[in-house]
């Protein structure tokens, strides 16, 4: 009997602390409204919102809701992305950045009808790669790694097989923002529901190799 109370205490402060990572971010650019229910973010998106920087439409915006927390090192990001999606070019994802003029956002994009994998990466102008998926999943999993100065990009429909879609420079040994972001920048908005949202911190590369060369 204690044994399975033990167990319960630890499942509850399990799920605690899972509620608390995601009521511990701050908003950059926070939606009317928006609630953290059952270890989930789930958020109106903003009308007429987005990131992007110069290139090929020649203005910048920097008004999408963006959840975030701060991190350093190398790490590994993920999250599961449900999304009510509407008008062209409304997108959710995760996003990394270290300033307006340096970031990569990653996700799902709703694209003249069909639904892709897309990537922006910024430093002082944006670029745009996407992916499309041969048919409009329920839901998708991306997940990031930060090794050294880049970023890769996966994306996987059952959290199990992952597929690369972007390798892109990323700043090294800077501290970022890493978090939950959705715009619309067509559109009157959308509900953006973003679950299992995790940060783990990875081994750092050079220092392992240190101690390797260093035994």
């Amino acid at each position: 009997m204690k044994r399975i109370l033990l167990l319960s205490t630890i499942f509850i402060l399990f799920q605690n602390l899972s509620a608390q990572t995601l009521s511990k971010m701050q908003w950059f650019n926070e939606p009317e409204k928006w609630e953290i229910k059952n270890n989930a973010l789930i958020m109106n998106v903003t009308a007429n919102s987005d990131y992007w920087r110069i290139s090929h439409y020649g203005f910048t915006v920097d008004d999408a809701p963006f959840y975030y927390a701060n991190y350093g090192g190398e790490f590994e990001a993920k999250v599961k992305l449900t999304g009510n999606y509407i008008a062209r070019f409304d997108q959710m994802g995760l996003m990394i950045r270290t300033d307006e003029k340096n970031y990569i956002k990653t996700g799902v994009e709703f694209v003249d009808g069909k639904f892709n994998v897309s990537t922006v990466v910024t430093h002082e102008k944006s670029d745009w790669s996407v992916t499309t998926l041969e048919k409009a999943p329920p839901f998708i999993w991306i997940k990031v790694v930060r090794r050294l100065d880049a970023i890769e990009v996966f994306y996987s429909l059952d959290d199990k097989n992952y597929i690369l879609t972007r390798n892109a420079p990323l700043e090294d040994n800077k501290p970022v923002m890493v978090g939950l972001m959705a715009a619309s920048p067509d559109g009157k908005g959308f509900e953006a529901k973003f679950e299992n949202f995790t940060v783990k911190h990875l081994p750092d590369q050079r220092r392992l190799e240190w101690l390797k060369n260093h035994q």
